[in-house]
């Protein structure tokens, strides 16, 4: 339930982020892919501590922290295309 109500406040925020802003579409397409890899690197982080084995946490963690840096870079490509495009 509280997934549920978190992806529907994350849509609804992120509507309303997109009336304000002027994105061209690949600045758009990577912000979404970029919000998804997020979403996922924090249902792997929540979901780490429910194992009994540490080393499997520690993965989950690393792997949580590794889609945060890929969001990052797809955001930095998508803002240096729309650089390169103009």
């Amino acid at each position: 339930m509280k997934k549920i109500l978190l992806v529907a406040a994350a849509a609804g925020l992120m509507s309303v982020a997109a009336c304000s802003k002027t994105e061209t579409p690949v600045e758009n397409n990577a912000e979404m892919v970029a919000d998804n890899l997020e979403d996922i690197a924090d249902n792997v982080a929540d979901n780490s501590g429910t194992t009994a084995n540490p080393f499997a946490e520690d993965n989950a963690e690393a792997v949580a922290e590794n889609l945060n840096a890929v969001a990052d870079n797809v955001r930095d490509a998508a803002d240096d295309a729309a650089d390169n495009a103009n």
